[in-house]
């Protein structure tokens, strides 16, 4: 059987105040996002004075610009942890963690004044260095004694100049092979939309007769329960492997990841 799709989880780690260095605090996120905005704004401005006000007035560069970026997270205390992290029966024990980077703490440079942490978003190649300016959080499931299970946090980061692209090398290059043939940059992943199974979204997609191959190209154990988000790669299938067998009358056939059985008049 193919092994299942290693993803690199994104990162949040904190940076010092001039982002000259990495400090000791950083998470994963259990899910990684299913898509990151990145938004640019220059601050632009009329010139005083007017001119002539029969034409259109030249606009002028005023500002450093800035540059935006927002993301959203899922968490779940039933879904799989990140590497070294401890259970949990509330999911804002995980949230808590995203929290960290908007809450103020004393300023190194002076002591009468509190700011967020600076903070690098990492994943793969991606980089944003920013000061987190909003954050949103959605409890969307509950225990029955009160417990909130499942949470989506929603936040942007900020940075008061028009950052440059900062591409990170990976040193995945394409045609990479992927389990089942597939090579980076070739099959998209799709994410699981919250409730879904394989058998569901391999329908949407046209793929429903394949759909065990593809959950076991994927790795995937239970492939009725899907964690929101969770990436699946619907262009892969395990391979099949015929085992003919015969005793007697009776005769078995075993295909993977599928097994049938099928017993003669003596059977």
């Amino acid at each position: 059987m193919s092994q299942p799709v290693k993803l690199a989880k994104a990162e949040m780690r904190e940076m010092a105040p001039d982002f000259g260095s990495e400090k000791e605090y950083k998470i994963k996120v259990q899910f990684n996002p299913e898509t990151l905005k990145v938004s640019f704004a220059n601050q632009i401005a009329a010139p005083a004075g007017g001119g002539d006000q029969r034409g259109t007035p030249s606009m002028q560069f005023v500002g450093a610009g800035t540059t935006k970026l927002a993301v959203q997270l899922w968490f779940d205390v039933n879904a799989e942890l990140p590497e070294g992290k401890v259970p949990v029966n509330d999911v804002r024990k995980l949230t808590q963690e995203v929290a960290y980077f908007i809450t103020p703490a004393q300023s190194p440079r002076d002591r009468t004044k509190f700011v967020p942490p600076a903070v690098r978003f990492l994943w793969g190649s991606f980089q944003f260095d920013g000061i987190m300016e909003s954050m949103e959080e959605s409890l969307e499931y509950f225990s029955e004694d009160g417990r909130p299970l499942r949470a989506s946090v929603s936040f942007g980061l900020s940075q008061q100049k028009i950052q440059k692209f900062v591409i990170n090398d990976t040193g995945a290059q394409p045609g990479t092979n992927r389990p089942g043939g597939a090579s980076t940059g070739t099959q998209p992943l799709t994410p699981a939309p919250s409730g879904s199974s394989v058998q569901k979204m391999a329908d949407q997609s046209g793929l429903g007769g394949n759909w065990q191959g593809i959950a076991a190209a994927n790795g995937i154990e239970n492939p009725r329960l899907l964690d929101p988000g969770q990436l699946i790669n619907l262009n892969i299938s395990a391979p099949s492997v015929s085992i003919e067998a015969g005793i007697g009358t009776a005769s078995a056939s075993i295909t993977a990841p599928s097994i049938s059985f099928s017993l003669g008049p003596n059977g």
